[in-house]
């Protein structure tokens, strides 16, 4: 029996698909149903549904971002979608990481039919669905699962985002976990996906995007290392040398007096 989540923040729409849809007729059950997408994040890992019926607006979250999470931690789950947000380069978007249907609403009750006609055909033609469970939150990647695709659009999407968030906050005391949050996936699948995609740890990619702004900054002469060392993010100076010269080849002072000479 597939396994099916309602997730909408209007309570009309979901007690309505829980109570109208024959679902027995696809052999489906509803395993839960959530009122936002925080709450219905929570909800999917832990009850696993092969199916999912979501709003895609709705408050706290980025609906592409959620489509692209659950595309890469769970990549047989189908999605559909049933919104009132009708711009077209959405829609696409949102159907290029791994949407089953984009739907509008109101939508007719044979629309739905059709899309859970589809999905549980996919579903019956992939297989038994074993979705993906984390095993532990250490940062470095498991190398036992190489047969898993981590350059979909989905995964791209994902570490895109991440990298762009890291560069964006890279002075703060970011840690992997802040990052996976606004992406929606867990700690320990950003660490493989951006393993997979940069071939990097996520440490390596915060250095480096630290020092890529001290370069920035080392240019203004008014400012000490030890102050751009603590502008960027680096908690000591010793730390901050040693980073550097790993990255560039030679300290930061050699860096300055290189890029003063021009």
């Amino acid at each position: 029996m597939y396994r099916v989540a309602i997730i909408d923040d209007e309570p009309l729409i979901v007690e309505g698909l829980c109570r109208t849809m024959p679902w027995e007729k696809w052999d489906c059950q509803v395993a839960g149903c959530a009122y936002n997408g925080r709450e219905g994040l929570e909800m999917i890992r832990q009850e696993k549904p092969n199916i999912i019926i979501t709003d895609i607006n709705m408050p706290e979250l980025d609906g592409l971002k959620m489509i692209a999470a659950l595309k890469s931690e769970f990549p047989d789950m189908q999605l559909i979608i049933l919104t009132g947000y009708r711009e077209f380069e959405y829609a696409r978007k949102a159907i290029s990481l791994g949407v089953a249907r984009f739907l509008l609403k109101p939508s007719k009750m044979n629309e739905l039919v059709e899309a859970l006609d589809e999905v549980t055909k996919r579903l019956a033609q992939s297989g038994e669905f074993f979705p993906e469970v984390p095993l532990t939150d250490a940062e470095e990647p498991s190398e036992s699962d190489t047969d898993i695709s981590y350059h979909t659009e989905a995964n791209s999407f994902i570490v895109k985002n991440a990298l762009e968030y890291i560069r964006e906050n890279s002075q703060e005391k970011l840690r992997l976990v802040d990052v996976a949050d606004q992406v929606y996936v867990s700690q320990w699948h950003l660490s493989k996906l951006l393993n997979k995609h940069t071939g990097k740890t996520f440490s390596d990619i915060l250095n480096s995007a630290r020092i890529d702004k001290a370069k920035e900054l080392l240019k203004d002469p008014s400012l000490r290392i030890y102050d751009v060392a603590e502008i960027v993010g680096f908690q000591d100076l010793a730390h901050f040398s040693r980073v550097f010269k790993k990255i560039e080849g030679m300290s930061a002072n050699e860096y300055r007096n290189t890029i003063n000479t021009f």
